[in-house]
């Protein structure tokens, strides 16, 4: 891209392309608050079943995710693989595997949340956290494995055990920020709220100023680092 199409695309925002589950409600509209005026958003549904992302469903995920991302536009400045719990349980190794196919069957630069979530805790310097997730007990295990593989230590947890994604998709952002307040305490350097279905977009400052810490979900996470690969691949800031 020139430097007169970089500057243009700087002034319109940016055009990404946001791979989600099917029953993903909230990415989509929340991450375009941390995102550039103008930015386009291109979201590629996943189709899955109604229950969460263990071990057991992952591969066919994958090739499901693989196969569909093919097809999408090849105009687009990042790829954001906005599914948390598939890069957290297939590990920070397949999690790199899955990132790197489909930056080949693309050809676009690719983040994803799991890996956001653990650069956005590295660059707040966060070393103890306390964790708000949707999980189940299996798959927060698989998560704070992903954590301490980048010596992130969960001190406190506490989940909303959603049994399905329908009561996933039931949790409110009042729900979220409560729960956040019971689980934050003096012994953690920030908070993550995990789950790309969990809305944050309107709470995230004020537990930030609440706690006198950092507070950073998986939504956020995941829009700083596109904003960052699309900046490294234009050679230009997103502000």
């Amino acid at each position: 891209m020139n430097k007169q199409h970089a500057g243009t695309a700087q002034n319109t925002g940016l055009k990404v392309g946001l791979i989600v589950p099917m029953n993903n409600t909230t990415m989509a509209r929340e991450i375009a608050g941390w995102l550039p005026t103008g930015s386009e958003i291109q979201v590629l549904r996943i189709p899955r079943g109604k229950g969460l992302i263990t071990p057991e469903v992952l591969p066919e995920y994958v090739r499901s995710t693989l196969d569909l991302a093919a097809g999408m536009s090849k105009n687009l400045d990042v790829i954001a693989y906005g599914c948390t719990a598939a890069g957290f349980v297939a590990g920070p190794d397949g999690e790199a595997q899955l990132a790197k196919d489909l930056q080949a069957v693309t050809g676009t630069p690719v983040v994803t949340t799991a890996r956001s979530m653990v650069l956005a805790l590295r660059e707040l310097g966060a070393r103890r956290i306390a964790l708000v997730s949707p999980y189940s007990e299996s798959v927060n295990r698989a998560l704070m494995k992903f954590l301490d593989e980048d010596e992130i230590r969960v001190e406190e947890l506490a989940s909303f055990n959603a049994p399905d994604v329908d009561a996933l998709g039931r949790i409110t952002e009042s729900q979220v920020a409560e729960l956040a307040r019971k689980t934050m305490s003096a012994s953690c350097d920030a908070m993550f709220i995990a789950c790309s279905q969990l809305p944050t977009l309107g709470v995230l400052d004020g537990l930030s100023a609440e706690f006198g810490r950092p507070v950073m979900s998986s939504i956020k996470a995941t829009a700083m680092q596109a904003r960052r690969a699309a900046s490294e691949r234009h050679g230009m800031k997103y502000k």
